[in-house]
């Protein structure tokens, strides 16, 4: 019997990427590249190979997540599987509970592929509930729980929902859209004293004293078992198909990639709407037995007494929550967690540093990937930065690569034979991944909306008949591998004949201005090509200097990409998983008629940024040049 160790994984990865190097001609940056990256890439290969093997497995025996949770079950049923407030749910609770949910709807007539939507706050019901409908085959749609009126109605409508399970916080949400809603049946989860809605049924009634076993019909692995919906930052939200092969990858793809153990006590403030926290959160509890802390709602406050309270070890982090928590306790560096691993996505490189002197968190992973996409990446070292890296010693046989795009035209740039070109290191371009149908990292299982599926494919990119997913998002990779985030298509805009980078600025201004919420985005201006560059700042105590802004931006910016506006707000707008809403502020602009904040005008002879009213007409008119 051979036994394969991390030594051996580490001496081969030494030796292949020694070839890889030499191969490219770069014998001369041969030590230096071993040295800096003969861990990661070490570390890397081998957590990637256990994740691959174990969904390889999974693949083989055709386990779905039902059935990957009854084998928790086993093995762990009287353990603790769900902390909540002051609850504590074990799997064989979970379990019980999800049965009873299946054999109702089992009553009811479901059968596999009809949908049901959910629209409740994170609580451990919340997920017995979607389990319990995907074990007899039933598709739950995780609705935003922000969402009224024509969005919600929207989500309800794009899966065709035969019912609504819903918590009693949006009874008026629901209430909204009533008469709207045809012969949709409403089920409403009673959390509180609030009395059942008319033409609602009790839900708690309705499964209790179902039976407490059932037999699973969850069908195939590849059967989608959730939709969950993009963030909606530009347009109505699309609902992506999951799969039980997507939701185990995934969620296997953290359990290795972030070195959890079953050990571990995982904190998720997070929605549970949200694959972050739905899927790649979630899938440690249910797939791998990691008892998980939920909490309703995020709160930066209350985030570390929560970890203390339940002893966390591991937790996740999006979009801005790690700033959030920076300015709920700063100054406060002796607070008394056993956090050991926090991951996730769109940490700023300035945030990440404080965050990690401030509260002494030993290993932050910044990670890479979309709800329904194939391009999933982590960074396994804590290089800070960085969002993941392509092994060296498999770099030729990715399937991630990043090439030229045009963003006049929307389009890839392509040879003379119509390739694609791939962007040397160091270049930004769009990162795309292949298609393999076959391989469950690779898949792409689109939305619902054939059309929305299609819009993300790119097909003939390397070779004839190949198929890439479009992940929207520019990126550049270093000599090391190692892979950045640089703009989100769209986020880039045109300035005087020149290319803006939005992250860049965001970035700068942020090391002129401390730990400050800001946004940087493109606005039309009349009677101009292009857009301009704006700023918005979260301002509430008026501390923000414009003229140190103004020099800052001077000094270390071309005269192009210096925000021609600023915007001084109290509060960012945001949506549900804490992304800024930059369409939303693109399409305010800076209109003085209608917008009350205070906003201002960069002033190039002074080098300060002045107020927008007191040149506004002049600006208008074309009288103020740019």
């Amino acid at each position: 019997m051979i036994v394969v160790s991390m030594r051996h994984v580490g001496v081969a990865s030494f030796v292949l990427a020694l070839i890889w190097i030499f191969a490219r001609g770069r014998r001369y940056r041969l030590f230096y590249i071993i040295y800096k990256t003969w861990r990661r890439e070490t570390l890397g290969v081998w957590r990637g190979a256990k994740t691959i093997l174990t969904a390889l497995m999974i693949e083989m025996r055709n386990e779905t997540i039902p059935k990957l949770f009854q084998k928790t079950v086993r093995r762990k049923g009287n353990k603790i599987a769900f902390y909540f407030e002051d609850e504590q749910w074990t799997f064989n609770k979970v379990d019980e509970y999800s049965n009873k949910v299946a054999n109702y709807f089992l009553c009811l007539g479901y059968k596999k592929g009809d949908s049901v939507a959910l629209l409740l706050e994170n609580r451990p019901e919340y997920v017995a509930i979607w389990l319990g409908l995907a074990k007899i085959g039933v598709v739950t749609a995780l609705i935003n729980n922000n969402l009224v009126s024509k969005s919600l109605l929207h989500c309800i409508s794009i899966v065709n929902a035969k019912s609504i399970i819903f918590g009693s916080d949006f009874v008026n949400a629901v209430a909204d859209i009533q008469s709207e809603l045809g012969g949709t049946m409403l089920l409403q989860l009673n959390t509180s004293s609030v009395e059942v809605m008319r033409n609602a049924l009790d839900f708690q009634k309705c499964i209790s004293g179902r039976p407490k076993t059932v037999s699973l019909r969850c069908g195939d692995m590849n059967d989608t078992i959730l939709y969950i919906f993009t963030s909606g930052t530009t347009g109505l939200p699309k609902a992506a198909k999951i799969t039980s092969s997507k939701y185990s990858f995934s969620a296997l793809g953290v359990y290795y990639m972030v070195g959890i153990s079953e050990d571990d006590i995982y904190y998720s403030p997070l929605p549970l709407y949200h694959a972050s926290a739905g899927m790649l959160s979630l899938g440690l509890c249910l797939i791998c037995g990691v008892p998980i802390a939920l909490r309703k709602k995020f709160s930066a406050s209350a985030f570390w007494s929560d970890c203390i309270k339940y002893n966390c070890t591991v937790t996740n982090y999006i979009g801005e929550t790690c700033r959030y928590i920076l300015a709920a306790h700063r100054g406060q560096t002796n607070i008394q967690h056993k956090v050991r691993s926090m991951w996730g996505n769109g940490l700023k490189t300035n945030v990440w540093k404080e965050f990690v002197h401030t509260f002494n968190v030993p290993n932050i992973q910044e990670g890479y990937g979309s709800t329904e996409g194939n391009v999933n990446i982590i960074n396994v070292d804590g290089k800070i930065g960085a969002v993941g890296f392509i092994p060296l010693i498999i770099s030729k046989f990715s399937p991630l690569r990043i090439i030229k795009y045009n963003e006049d035209i929307n389009e890839p740039i392509r040879d003379n034979n119509g390739f694609c070109i791939e962007c040397k290191d160091g270049e930004p371009g769009l990162m795309v991944g292949r298609i393999y149908k076959a391989l469950a990292s690779s898949k792409f299982e689109g939305y619902i909306d054939q059309k929305e599926t299609n819009k993300k494919l790119f097909t003939n990119v390397f070779k004839k008949g190949d198929l890439y997913f479009n992940t929207g998002d520019l990126m550049v990779k270093d000599e090391f591998n190692y892979l950045y985030f640089s703009d989100r298509i769209g986020d880039t805009f045109r300035w005087k004949g020149e290319n803006v980078a939005t992250a860049e600025i965001e970035f700068i201004a942020s090391e002129i201005l401390g730990p400050v919420d800001l946004v940087v985005y493109g606005v039309e201006v009349p009677n101009t090509e292009g857009k301009a560059g704006m700023l918005a700042a979260v301002d509430k105590e008026n501390t923000i200097d414009t003229k140190k802004l103004a020099t800052g931006f001077k000094s270390q910016l071309p005269a192009y990409a210096i925000p021609l506006f600023v915007r001084l707000v109290d509060t960012m707008p945001l949506t549900s998983t804490f992304k800024v809403q930059k369409t939303l502020l693109q399409k305010e602009g800076f209109d003085i008629n209608s917008i009350k904040d205070p906003l201002f005008i960069f002033d190039s002879k002074t080098v300060d940024y002045v107020p927008l009213v007191n040149v506004y007409d002049d600006f208008i008119s074309g009288k103020r040049k740019l």
